[in-house]
This record gives C-alpha cells, sequence and structure tokens, in this order.
C-alpha cells in the first residue's frame, strides 16, 4: 500500500515538475531541458508535416475524382441533348428565361390579394410564358422538371378571385351621383376617369351613361386599367357626343338663318 502511495506521489511531482518546465521561457531551460523541448517540438512538426502530407494527398484524390464526375455529367448531359436535339446554347437560353419568370412570381408572390385579383392578366401572362417553356423538349429535362412543376404551382396560387361591390345609386340633389362622381368615389375607385368601367359592367341597366336613375344598384369592377372593351365603348361615346353636338349647332344656324 505503502509502494503504492509512493508511486502516486511520484507521479504527481513529475507531473509538477514537467509543467513547470513547459512554463519556463527558453532562455531559463537547462541544456537538459531545451533537448527536451526541442524533441518535443521537432516531434509536433513531423506530426503536422505527416498531417499536410496526408491532406495533399487528399486533395488531389479528390480533384481528380470531381474531374471524373464533372466529365461523366457532361458526358449525360450531352447524350440528354443529343435525345431531344439541343444544344448547350439551347439549354442556356431556357434556363434563363425559366429564371426570369421564377423572378416575376416570386415578386408577384409578395403582392397582397387585393393587388392580385387586379392584375390577373399579369397573372394570366405569366401562365402563358410559362406553357410557352413546357412546350419545349428541353423542359423534361431534370434540371428543370421540378422548377417547371413548382413554378406552375405557384403561379396557381397567384389567381385571385375579383371581390365584387355595389352602389346605390342616390338622388342628384342630395348625392350628385352621375357615373364621373361614383367613379371619382375614393370608396370605388377615387378616379373619375375610370367611369366606361361601371358603365360596361352595367349596360344590363344603363342605355345611356349620362343618365342613371336612383334606387339603380350598380356593379363596381375590381380597380384595373380599363379593358380594350372599355377604351372602345369611351371612344364610340364620345364620337357619338361630338356629332350629337354638331347636329345641334348645325340645327340651330339652319333655324337662325331661315328667321
Amino acid at each position: 500500500m505503502k509502494r503504492f502511495v509512493y508511486i502516486i506521489m511520484a507521479l504527481v511531482f513529475a507531473t509538477a515538475a514537467n509543467a513547470q518546465v513547459n512554463n519556463k521561457p527558453d532562455t531559463e531551460l537547462t541544456k537538459d531541458e531545451a533537448v527536451v523541448r526541442i524533441n518535443e517540438f521537432t516531434l509536433k512538426v513531423q506530426d503536422l508535416t505527416n498531417t499536410l502530407t496526408n491532406l495533399d494527398a487528399d486533395i488531389i484524390r479528390l480533384q481528380k475524382e470531381l474531374e471524373e464526375t464533372v466529365a461523366a455529367i457532361k458526358d449525360c448531359n450531352k447524350s440528354l441533348y443529343d435525345l431531344i436535339g439541343a444544344t448547350e446554347a439551347d439549354v442556356a437560353a431556357f434556363r434563363q428565361k425559366l429564371g426570369v419568370l421564377e423572378g416575376k412570381v416570386r415578386s408577384m408572390k409578395n403582392l397582397p390579394n387585393d393587388v392580385l385579383a387586379e392584375r390577373v392578366e399579369e397573372v394570366k401572362a405569366l401562365d402563358a410564358e410559362l406553357q410557352q417553356l413546357k412546350g419545349q423538349k428541353i423542359a423534361v429535362l431534370p434540371e428543370f422538371y421540378d422548377r417547371i412543376v413548382s413554378t406552375q404551382r405557384d403561379i396557381k396560387g397567384l389567381y385571385r378571385t375579383p371581390s365584387v361591390k355595389r352602389y346605390t345609386v342616390g338622388t342628384w340633389a342630395e348625392n350628385k351621383d352621375c357615373l364621373w362622381n361614383i367613379s371619382g368615389n375614393i370608396d370605388n375607385y377615387g378616379d373619375p376617369f375610370m367611369w366606361p368601367k361601371i358603365w360596361q359592367a352595367n349596360t344590363d341597366i344603363i342605355r345611356n351613361p349620362d343618365i342613371i336613375h336612383p334606387g339603380q344598384v350598380l356593379t363596381i369592377p375590381a380597380k384595373a386599367d380599363k379593358t380594350d372593351d372599355e377604351i372602345k365603348a369611351e371612344r364610340k361615346y364620345w364620337r357619338n357626343k361630338r356629332a350629337a353636338a354638331a347636329r345641334k349647332a348645325a340645327a340651330a344656324e339652319t333655324a337662325t338663318e331661315t328667321k
């Protein structure tokens, strides 16, 4: 038992002595201590050198494997491109077009629902653009297939049904209601020049856009740019107004001449 205690004490003292030596500055070491420290550093340098050598060998091996993998992928892609009759330039152009489309869809996904409801034509244009890409053989390549499916799903998620508003026409005396003023109402469009939209949405009850009646319930379409049909109707309206004014002026002139 005593012998065991002596051994433990000797190990403790030796460890403490080694720690003390290791903490000594180089200038305070004895010759023997300096030799020990140099040997320790030499072994560490050798270990690090061996580690570096092994890492360099691993890097060379991995670079070779990478080059072989890249070459194999190129060969595989070339075989796929040959099957669909496409060149690398064709695939690169397709990749760019799909990337641009994906960017547009991401931007649209950040818009609130009411704005999306107003921009349904833009969503349809994105859908049409995607269908055009899907119609190309390049779309079946593994690189693009999942992206196209995901983009199609995102575009479908952009469609919003415009909310339908109703407006009950009041009297001119109290409300000054006409299509111009109703369109200019901030709760509708806040823009009187949008009145043709209301007219064209209610042609079943409005024959002459200059005449509306109290109590009529008008459909107010979602806020959006005027459609081609609405613009055509507006132009026709103004042509008829000018023609009527010209006829009235001509009739008045004729009446004056006959007096």
